[in-house]
C-alpha cells in the first residue's frame, strides 16, 4: 500500500527538527501569519507550491523534502543542510583542525541528533497509543 504524503506534517517535522517555533516561522513568513495559522497549515495534507517554496526559503529545507518525506531522505537532507546552506556559519579563517574532519563530525552529530529525535517521537507515539488504549 502506498503511503500518502502529508505536507503539513512534514513542515512540522522539519520545523521541529531544526528547533524553529511556530511563532518564529510565522514571523519569518510575514505579517499575514501567526502561530495559530501555522498550526492550521501543519494540519493540511497539501500545501500550495508557492507557500511551500516560501517555507523552504525560511527554514532552508528543500521543497522536495516536504513533498517526498521519508526517514532515510530526511537523514540525508539534514546531514547535507550544513554544506548546502550554512557554509558561512562553519567557515573558520584560522582553522586549528582538519576542516573535512570537522565537517564529517558535524554531519555525524546531526545524524545522531535526528536519530535521537526519531526515537523520542516513537516513544511519545507509544505513550500516546497506550493512553488511548487505556481510556
Amino acid at each position: 500500500m502506498e503511503q500518502k504524503i502529508h505536507q503539513g506534517r512534514n513542515v512540522k517535522r522539519f520545523r521541529e527538527m531544526l528547533g524553529i517555533k511556530q511563532e518564529a516561522l510565522a514571523f519569518e513568513l510575514g505579517d499575514d501569519w501567526n502561530q495559530k495559522k501555522i498550526s492550521l497549515l501543519e494540519q493540511k495534507e497539501i500545501i500550495e507550491d508557492a507557500l511551500l517554496q516560501k517555507i523552504s526559503e525560511v527554514i532552508k529545507v528543500p521543497v522536495e523534502a516536504f513533498k517526498n518525506f521519508d526517514e532515510q531522505a530526511a537523514i540525508n537532507i539534514i546531514a547535507n543542510t550544513i554544506t548546502n546552506n550554512d557554509n558561512g556559519a562553519v567557515y573558520n579563517h584560522n582553522p586549528i583542525f582538519q576542516p573535512i574532519d570537522h565537517l564529517l563530525k558535524l554531519h555525524e552529530e546531526k545524524i545522531a541528533l535526528y536519530e535521537r529525535m526519531l526515537k523520542e517521537k516513537d516513544d511519545m507515539m507509544s505513550r500516546l497509543e497506550d493512553l488511548i488504549k487505556n481510556k
